[in-house]
């Protein structure tokens, strides 16, 4: 990657907002509708910007500095991957897991956390570049983004056991089973339900129709041996997500910025691709909806945003807020038909789905959701109750009432730090996405993959450096080994 503009030396005087050369720290600075950079509220905010001023003219802003960490982060990613199994893999090998087993646990975890954070340098530096006037060719971009997840692909999942459920419910699928009415340990497969996490080996499925049945594709090929099932959802998972990368670049008003936020977004290449979830899927099924939503305000656009987010919530249920902020907009405007449309093809393609494991396959859903794990502050809440002795069943139903209603006021909060002459389209689901992913009991750093690619649409606005701490928070938080994570 080469630079083809000049930074300066330091902070440059006032210039129109969103233009190379502007503000430090640009891509956090949200502006008026007159393009006049709004001032941080709150001493948080002022801290921050007053750091990220700092941090945004030093040598971690420029291109070379900034590409070498992310790629370095990166490469520590890659060499636990390749040392399967350890502390930090799933328990199987992969074609390129060539390496010596680490068997050092402590030195797989700092290399995952040292991967973590110069993975996050390196995208606050290439962003912070990209404010200041860098240019680099998305296209190029996306080809050596393409040619590291080729790679990543082929290595041991990376940070949680979730493709070892995944690989685990296919094979039940795969083999006439209903994963939602039995699970890896009452199945029996011996050979999978050793890849499976301790924690969840005797629960069912708790994903959706869609996602079972890209689980038993990956099991209908591997067969008796889970890693091969495994590397085949790897291998889709890295498709969906250059797939993604490319629908950006294609479509997006600023095609470098956007292929920054996802195709060269080593954070996200980390959580994503390395850990093989699928909410890589359940993102590429939001962005085909919101820019459908967005270019095809027709009958047939409408059904088919609605089909999409239907696609969405058959992978992963959190997707309804996709389809909530899209039907926002239109029900402020009162385009109820357009509104009853899209609502009727995404009720339609989940029934669709669901209906062929009936009413079974949303009993494990409807358990999940009083799951409750750190750093949520529902925990905290959670484990001061039991202390005072208070039912645990109570405070179920308490947080089970209170983080939705948190969830809306934490979105609202969140639109009014966006310009408000920006569409609703796409301020509305990103703030609903990134809302939950501050407020959810149950929450992991790949969840965030549907606000990144929402945030792709969103010009340039304070919200992306708290996307990017909070990524990378839960990213550290949250490293069990591969052993307990859902």
């Amino acid at each position: 990657m080469t630079r083809v503009s000049t930074r300066p030396h330091g902070p440059p005087g006032p210039s129109p907002a969103g233009r190379a050369g502007t503000h430090g720290p640009a891509e956090d600075a949200p502006t008026t509708p007159i393009g006049l950079p709004i001032e941080p509220n709150g001493p948080i905010e002022r801290l921050m910007s007053a750091l990220i001023r700092k941090l945004a003219w030093s040598r971690l802003a420029d291109p070379r500095i900034a590409v070498s960490l992310s790629g370095a982060g990166l490469l520590l990613g890659m060499i636990l991957g390749a040392t399967a199994p350890n502390a930090e893999t799933v328990p199987i090998r992969l074609p390129l897991s060539i390496l010596p087993t680490m068997h050092q646990h402590v030195i797989a975890s700092l290399l995952m956390w040292t991967g973590d954070i110069l993975a996050c340098l390196g995208l606050a530096g290439m962003l912070w570049a990209h404010s200041q006037g860098w240019r680099p060719d998305p296209r190029r971009l996306w080809l050596i983004s393409a040619g590291i997840v080729a790679v990543m692909v082929s290595l041991t999942p990376v940070g949680s056991s979730d493709t070892g459920s995944y690989a685990a419910y296919g094979r039940i699928a795969s083999q006439g089973g209903n994963p939602y009415a039995t699970n890896p340990h009452a199945w029996g497969d011996t050979a999978y339900t050793l890849i499976v996490g301790t924690m969840w080996k005797k629960q069912s499925s708790v994903y959706g129709p869609f996602a079972t049945v890209i689980q038993s594709f990956a099991a209908s090929i591997g067969g008796p041996n889970p890693a091969i099932t495994i590397w085949v959802l790897m291998i889709l998972n890295g498709l969906a997500f250059i797939g993604v990368g490319w629908l950006l670049l294609k479509t997006s008003d600023d095609p470098v910025r956007a292929t920054l936020f996802w195709t060269a977004n080593p954070v996200l290449i980390q959580q994503l691709v390395s850990g093989g979830h699928l909410d890589t899927f359940v993102a590429a099924a939001a962005i085909c909806a919101i820019q459908v939503a967005r270019r095809l305000p027709t009958i047939g656009g409408d059904v088919l945003a609605g089909a999409l987010v239907g696609v969405a919530c058959g992978i992963k249920i959190y997707a309804v807020l996709i389809g909530l902020g899209l039907a926002w907009p239109l029900l402020r405007r009162r385009e109820y038909a357009r509104t009853a449309r899209m609502t009727a093809a995404a009720l339609g393609t989940l029934a669709l789905g669901y209906g062929f494991y009936g009413t079974s396959a949303l009993k494990p859903l409807f358990g999940g959701l009083s799951l409750v794990t750190l750093p949520s502050p529902w925990r905290i809440f959670e484990l001061s109750g039991l202390w005072l002795g208070v039912p645990k069943s109570t405070l179920v139903t308490i947080i089970s009432v209170g983080w939705p209603i948190a969830l809306f006021v934490v979105a609202w909060l969140i639109s009014r730090r966006i310009s408000r002459d920006q569409p609703l389209e796409v301020v509305a689901p990103f703030a609903l996405t990134f809302a939950w992913i501050l407020v959810a009991p149950w929450v992991f750093a790949w969840y965030t993959a549907v606000a990144w690619a929402a945030l792709t649409q969103v010009p340039r606005n304070r919200m992306t450096r708290w996307l990017t701490i909070v990524t990378v928070f839960l990213a550290l938080c949250l490293s069990s080994g591969g052993q307990a994570h859902l």
